[in-house]
């Protein structure tokens, strides 16, 4: 598995933790050239949420390629990334930040296939490194230099959300860039977005009162957040991302749609059974959405208290963003069976701890030797909770 190692310094500010690095011009190559190469195409991810198009400017590449070939070349600010979480290790103990490619164990995981030259998303710098590419994408050998580092600023697990917010901070201050589209998109919480959303209720969960079944237990940033005593075993991104699954299947068109000024139509009861949230997004009934979430892992937690609420046991995995993704996966196809002809109504804490009673699995079941970490864990998980495996069978293995 190819990786890349960085010494990085971690630095809090009110938004959350990030990390500052340096690394060399052809590693930072090595592992955005997926992501920048695409500009010429078609828009990145962020710039598809916020409904704007910036394409690359080739006469400023040009330019920049020349002038990182002279003697007095200095970039002394930073470009700016986000990684998967699942593409990160941190080691505190050695400041190193270890990045990842990502390689699914099992074929049903859901979390696609990371290569090393797609871990690191570009937010902000995507001229300058393409400056240091050659016509295929790679790193350009021809270059008149022997050694050229690059500071960089790493986020890890942020949300589009989040992206977009950092998109929009960064590029108010650079003369370069449209202020009247900046100013725009100082308006984005106000633009209505599954992603926004999403972002919303995770916000919600886990800050509210700590009777939520998720109070305190997100990582906003990715990382820690400071203050808090307690572990945090999900990303911020990874509670958007299986949300987001329950809503819709194209959650930038529906972006596009809101930045035009138009109003998304219900759907019928064929897109409710994929999509159950679907009609709920699209009447503004985001406190149902919520309160759905809410009591679906009410549940979780009354019915195994033991190993819901303990977040430092090794091993103990029923907190942990594998369950939690299985728990997402599988609330579509309970919530539905609940509901019957009335998608959309809010299913108590009651209906869903009846379902949950029905199983034959106890608090110290819930280990990573019955489920072993990565996808094939989650998959696990996930054939338990619909039935199709039992935790018996899981021990004879």
């Amino acid at each position: 598995m190819e990786s890349k190692t960085l010494t990085v310094i971690p630095v809090k500010q009110p938004q959350g933790e990030f990390f500052i690095g340096t690394i060399s011009a052809q590693d930072l190559v090595d592992i955005t050239f997926s992501d920048i190469r695409r500009i010429n195409n078609e828009q990145r991810d962020v710039e598809k949420y916020l409904g704007i198009q910036r394409p690359l400017d080739k006469a400023r590449v040009s330019k920049i390629k020349k002038y990182i070939q002279s003697p007095d070349a200095s970039f002394p600010t930073g470009i700016v990334l986000a990684i998967d979480p699942k593409c990160a290790e941190y080691d505190k103990e050695n400041s190193k930040l270890i990045l990842k490619e990502y390689i699914s164990e099992f074929e049903e995981d859901l979390d696609e296939n990371v290569k090393l030259n797609k871990i690191a998303k570009v937010l902000d710098g995507q001229h300058r490194i393409e400056a240091f590419m050659n016509d295929q994408g790679n790193f350009d050998f021809t270059l008149d230099i022997k050694i050229f580092e690059l500071n960089v600023v790493i986020f890890i697990g942020l949300d589009i959300d989040e992206q977009a917010n950092i998109f929009a901070t960064i590029n108010l201050a650079q003369t370069k860039v449209n202020k009247s589209l900046v100013y725009d998109l100082e308006g984005l919480s106000k633009i209505r977005s599954p992603f926004r959303t999403a972002h919303k209720i995770a916000v919600a969960l886990d800050t509210a009162d700590n009777s939520s079944p998720l109070y305190h237990r997100i990582k906003r940033l990715g990382v820690k957040t400071e203050g808090r005593e307690s572990s945090e075993p999900l990303t911020q991104a990874v509670f958007v991302e299986s949300l987001l699954k329950l809503v819709t299947n194209d959650p930038f068109h529906d972006r596009t749609y809101a930045l035009k000024g138009r109003t998304l139509q219900k759907v019928d009861k064929t897109i409710l059974l994929k999509f159950p949230f679907r009609n709920l997004f699209i009447e503004e009934k985001d406190n149902d959405i919520a309160l759905i979430v809410y009591n679906y892992f009410k549940a979780v937690e009354m019915r195994w208290p033991k190993s819901w609420n303990d977040l430092n046991t090794v091993g103990n995995i029923l907190p942990k963003s594998n369950a939690f993704k299985a728990f997402m996966r599988f609330l579509k196809t309970l919530y539905i069976n609940l509901a019957e002809e009335n998608i959309g109504r809010v299913i108590s804490v009651d209906e869903f701890l009846n379902h949950f009673n029905t199983y034959d699995i106890k608090d110290d079941d819930f280990t990573s030797g019955n489920f072993l970490p990565g996808s094939g864990g989650e998959s696990a998980f996930y054939k338990v909770l619909t039935k199709q495996i039992s935790i018996g069978d899981l021990k004879r293995k």
